[in-house]
């Protein structure tokens, strides 16, 4: 496995802060705000001094029960040349769902969502996975995700469903410590058995991060401070393999440099203290208990040693995979895509069919790529439709994680159109939040701001008469064109708002 070091996120806000931070090794940028052609001079110097770039993916939604888009993959392959990167990293989790499997609407998330621990969806991602790495032109790395909410009926625990997606795929791993301590809280989950159940071995790299617990709820910000208990977590991974590279990541409230570098001597002090075995007390909430069925160890019983992990642990897992496996036999490999030539966050999703079923993979593949569909499909409705919440999950949880996904939608809107938010001054977040409760994503965030602004001229225009006429002008410099009867829709709706202006 390649030595990168200590590292940290790159992002526009810091992009000089970074480049004078000492001994910085590598850094990690995200994929999608990355273009070919137009690398940001800040890489490009970064890169010139021997900085090593990787690009870390967060649409392509490989735990979907759709196969990857091959015009995401192909835009994904072309950052990685561009950046001439050493390994490229994405997520499990699901994204998007709805569409052709379930003759339903396409429905964004915008957000990283949690794959079930069950044997189909470890199918389907294992699929997924192989597609991406057959289109990628450097090796691939999955991250473990945050989560604020548990399915029901899970079959894995998060430790022993990564080992077998690694043993299937080959794939490597990229661990956030701050995600499996928002897991800890949010979800009774014990960080020290996951790391017990992990192939360390597949470790590319390690994430670092902030966040905050409000009302019993762990928030993976990237916004605050690393706390104790995440460089606790950092020790019990050090205690078991010496990471090849660790990254600090921070997306906002960016503090000062002095801070920042701060942050990241702690990190170095917490990978060069002696490697013992620290124990994270306490790492379940009391009361807390793993899914049942899954064969999680109980808090405090020691682990079994890595070799003998599935025949002490989960009996029957590592077997009962092989032998579905048997009966599913291999994907065939697939050429790589033709370079991107837009960014794929303007672009909606795709179903290029890029796995051809092979023995033993027709009818029952395609069952449980629908069986997964349904189930995802319902999820996501429910998050951001305001349809029921599907049996057997917690509502309360639920509602948490749908204001959370629309918070990060605003967010999100505010930043790839800041004349939005600018526009509206303080009557922009709830005026969105509104629009994103009425009509879920269906497409990417640039997309989603021009469709806020539409519904917004439509159906509540601004009273403030000079608002209303900059968002009007602001529609029409971004619309471009139009399905007829749409456009004819807005136009009358902004050619009405500048006439009460003209009264």
């Amino acid at each position: 496995m390649e030595r990168l070091g200590i590292g940290i996120g790159w992002r526009p806000e810091i992009a000089d802060t970074v480049e004078r931070l000492p001994g910085i090794d590598w850094v990690e940028a995200v994929a999608e705000n990355i273009c070919p052609g137009h690398i940001p001079e800040s890489l490009l110097r970064l890169r010139a001094r021997g900085t090593k770039v990787i690009p870390h993916g967060v649409s392509l939604g490989l735990g979907g029960a759709d196969r990857p888009d091959p015009d995401r993959l192909a835009d994904l392959a072309a950052r990685v040349e561009a950046l001439g990167s050493p390994l490229v990293t994405e997520h499990i989790a699901f994204v998007r769902a709805g569409g052709p499997l379930t003759a339903s609407p396409r429905l964004e998330a915008g957000h990283l969502l949690p794959v079930p621990r069950t044997w189909d969806a470890l199918h389907v991602l294992c699929e997924n996975v192989r597609v991406a790495q057959d289109s990628l032109p450097v090796p691939l790395a999955l991250e473990n995700i945050a989560a604020l909410i548990n399915w029901p009926g899970e079959e894995m625990t998060e430790g022993q469903f990564l080992a077998e997606l690694v043993e299937r795929t080959g794939v490597r791993l990229l661990i956030d410590v701050a995600n499996l301590h928002t897991n800890r809280v949010n979800r009774g989950e014990d960080p020290a058995a996951a790391l017990d159940e992990l192939p360390v071995e597949a470790i590319a790299y390690v994430h670092v991060a902030g966040g905050v617990e409000k009302d019993g709820v762990w928030h993976d910000t990237h916004g605050h401070p690393v706390s104790r208990p995440i460089l606790d977590i950092l020790a019990e991974l050090r205690s078991r393999t010496d990471p090849p590279g660790v990254l600090l990541e921070r997306d906002e409230n960016f503090p000062s440099p002095d801070e920042l570098a701060a942050e990241l001597a702690e990190i170095r002090t917490t990978l060069t203290a002696p490697r013992t075995r620290p124990t994270t007390g306490g790492s379940q909430r009391p009361g807390a208990t793993a899914p049942e069925g899954t064969g999680h160890r109980p808090l405090g019983t020691p682990a079994a040693p890595r070799g003998d992990a599935r025949a002490a642990g989960w009996p029957g897992v590592g077997t009962r995979l092989r032998e579905r496996d048997a009966e599913r036999s291999d994907p065939p490999s697939v050429a790589p895509t033709a370079p991107c030539a837009t960014a794929s966050a303007a672009r909606g999703p795709g179903s290029g069919p890029l796995l051809r079923e092979g023995p033993g993979q027709g009818e029952g593949a395609a069952d449980t790529r629908t069986h997964v569909a349904l189930a995802q499909t319902a999820l996501l409705s429910s998050l951001v439709a305001g349809t029921p919440a599907p049996e057997g999950f917690d509502s309360t949880r639920l509602r948490v994680q749908s204001r959370a996904l629309a918070g990060k939608r605003a967010d999100v809107v505010a930043k790839v159109a800041p004349e939005l938010a600018e526009i509206l001054g303080d009557g922009y977040r709830l005026a969105f939040l509104a629009y994103a409760k009425s009509l879920p994503m269906s497409d990417g965030y640039r997309r989603d701001a021009l469709d806020f602004a539409e519904q917004l001229l439509v159906t509540d225009p601004p009273s403030d008469a000079v608002v209303r006429r900059r968002l009007t002008h602001w529609w029409q410099d971004h619309s471009g064109p139009r399905p007829t009867r749409r456009a004819t829709r807005i136009v009358r709706a902004a050619r009405a708002a500048i006439s009460r202006e003209a009264r």
